[in-house]
């Protein structure tokens, strides 16, 4: 059975801050009883953290004196990595009180409170400045930490930044951005923003962003704009190898239990119980069983393919219902 990292954590907490702790008090504070205080001081006498028990009517615990926690050594990667690790899992547990969650931010504030002054300032800029999207899990892995600070700190502050970027075809270039937030969706992270030369909104992928500096100015950020929706709005209009276009006779939201945002633009037709979608995709394939799970009626506009691949699945559907098992 794993060992309540977060209360461990957090009497070492109470302890540090000094002078005699009694069982009671402990046991309030922790939200435990008696006997469990006693099996989490146990748990730092084991790490070797010189754990005092002070006997009679008024004793309890303490610290030795003069016991201070070891700095915290972390490089800029490392700390990086472990902070961005800890909001994520908050992130994940948002709507559950569970352990894990107060693990994570009792560590988080430890870790916070003994970073040197400067590397603590970006790391806050690079917390201040995420944005995740209802789909972000926990595992997104951390970009080069140098590219990563110098764009939280561009958001932070409204600067301009020019970036490197190679392409999925693997060609480079150099971009001017006004960088508005970073986005991290389906264990990705994206910075989104405008680019002043061609007066529209971009968003770029990290990984693929190989430098980044700081450029001389400041720049109006847009207000009221959502980072997350206008990263998936982008998706849904990219261009891809097919146009697909129809309309179903559901409501946004029913359609959208299949369809999210970074997938299809969805268009309410007021009166008609229809709505016009938009999908831009690579394949077909996998759009006539979607198709056939939402259930609602609809109506291909084009390509002609898509009629003819839910045509097929509907006639194998129809087959398969007759087909008799065998004995």
């Amino acid at each position: 059975m794993a060992r309540p990292t977060a209360r461990v954590l957090t009497l070492l907490e109470l302890l540090q801050s000094g002078g005699l702790r009694t069982l009671a008090e402990l046991a309030g504070r922790l939200g435990v009883d008696e006997r469990t205080v006693r099996r989490y001081v146990d748990h730092l006498i084991d790490l070797d953290v010189p754990v005092e028990s002070v006997r009679g009517r008024y004793g309890g615990y303490r610290l030795a004196p003069g016991y201070r926690m070891p700095p915290l050594m972390l490089a800029d990667d490392e700390a990086l990595a472990v902070l961005l690790a800890l909001t994520a899992a908050r992130r994940a547990e948002a709507t559950a009180a569970t352990e894990t969650t107060a693990a994570a931010e009792t560590a988080a504030a430890k870790i916070r409170r003994v970073l040197p002054a400067r590397l603590g300032r970006r790391l806050d800029a690079l917390l201040e400045t995420i944005t995740f999207t209802a789909t972000a899990s926990g595992g997104a892995p951390t970009p080069d930490s140098t590219v990563l600070l110098t764009i939280a700190d561009a958001i932070k502050h409204h600067n301009p930044i020019s970036i490197r970027y190679a392409d999925r075809e693997a060609r480079r270039t150099t971009r001017t951005l006004h960088p508005h937030a970073l986005v991290v969706h389906s264990n990705r992270w994206y910075v989104t923003g405008a680019d002043p030369a061609m007066a529209a909104n971009r968003t770029f992928r990290l990984d693929r962003i190989e430098s980044a500096r700081v450029l001389p100015g400041t720049f109006e950020p847009p207000a009221d704009v959502d980072p997350a929706q206008q990263l998936l709005t982008g998706f849904a209009d990219a261009p891809y190898r097919h146009e697909v276009t129809l309309r179903i006779r559901a409501t946004p939201a029913q359609i959208r239990t299949r369809l999210p945002p970074s997938v299809a633009t969805i268009t309410e037709t007021p009166g008609t119980g229809w709505a016009h979608v938009e999908i831009r995709a690579e394949s077909l394939d996998w759009l006539p069983p979607l198709l056939a799970a939402l259930d609602h009626p609809f109506a291909i506009d084009r390509p002609a393919e898509l009629r003819t691949r839910v045509a097929a699945l509907a006639d194998r559907l129809h087959r398969s219902a007759r087909r008799q098992p065998p004995d």
